[in-house]
């Protein structure tokens, strides 16, 4: 089963984008962030019109999560828990089919400038994210974390790592946060396959950035050990980023056994 993770930013404005995408790539299940739409008004026919069924968690002008798959979703939940105040909209989990496995999307906050309250609002909401996965660990079911965790876990993940030493996706405390989930058990998928540097799942609009190949790679998929046993493949699709008027992020995808 072929499972992916994009950033569409903006689901409005990158309609064609996705509807060209879901076309040729026909993933099995998607989970997307930043659809920056109230559930309301989601385009749901662009989704659900090629087969899919969707669940969103929007939010309006701001973040947003979605989940889409040609099997069927069930046990929905919306928003990470230990933090009723917390409105944003940056969680979602659904049961995928009869596979009993469970998909967690996530919009992990940006966390800049560093430091202030918005990183304090990125590594409370890490605490929380560590505390679900201890949760569903405890289940034994198998399960993924996936989406923008905008944390660049490895100088490796990164062009030109000095370039991010002070960017709250590249500081200490985010990198660690980010190696305690790994040390819960949960198993980095595209590093699984390539271990190597030149990898990347972000390159910014400007001073030609994807031209150059200046890239980050902070769109993961963490799997946990029963997901992990299951792995096929893991890999970046690049070419999204090349279409006209494109996401900053493009697609990376796992392949399970499930």
């Amino acid at each position: 089963m072929k499972l992916v993770t994009f950033n569409i930013n903006g689901v409005k404005a990158r309609t064609p984008v996705i509807e060209r995408w879901l076309d040729e790539a026909k993933p099995d299940v998607a989970v997307f962030q930043e659809i920056k739409s109230v559930d309301e008004a989601f385009p749901r026919s662009i989704i659900e019109d090629r087969g899919y069924q969707l669940e969103t968690h929007g939010q309006k002008g701001f973040n947003g999560v979605a989940i889409l798959s040609k099997l069927p979703l069930t046990n929905v939940t919306r928003g990470l828990p230990g933090d009723e105040s917390d409105e944003q909209a940056r969680y979602i989990e659904a049961d995928v089919g009869d596979t009993g496995f469970r998909v967690c999307g996530l919009y992990l906050p940006n966390g800049n400038p560093a430091p202030g309250p918005k990183y304090d609002y990125k590594l409370a909401w890490m605490e929380r994210l560590e505390a679900r996965a201890r949760d569903l660990l405890a289940l034994e079911t198998p399960f993924a974390l996936t989406g923008d965790f905008n944390v660049i876990p490895q100088p490796a993940d990164a062009a030109r790592p000095d370039a991010w030493r002070e960017d709250a996706l590249f500081l200490p405390q985010t990198r660690a946060a980010f190696r305690r989930l790994e040390m819960l058990g949960l198993y980095d998928a595209v590093r699984l396959r390539h271990p190597g540097p030149g990898i990347y799942s972000f390159w910014d609009y400007q001073a030609g950035a994807r031209q150059r190949n200046d890239g980050i790679r902070i769109d993961h998929w963490l799997l946990s050990p029963g997901a992990a046993d299951r792995l096929q493949d893991a890999w970046v699709e690049g070419a999204p980023r090349d279409w006209e008027k494109p996401s900053d992020h493009t697609p990376v995808w796992v392949d399970l056994a499930l």
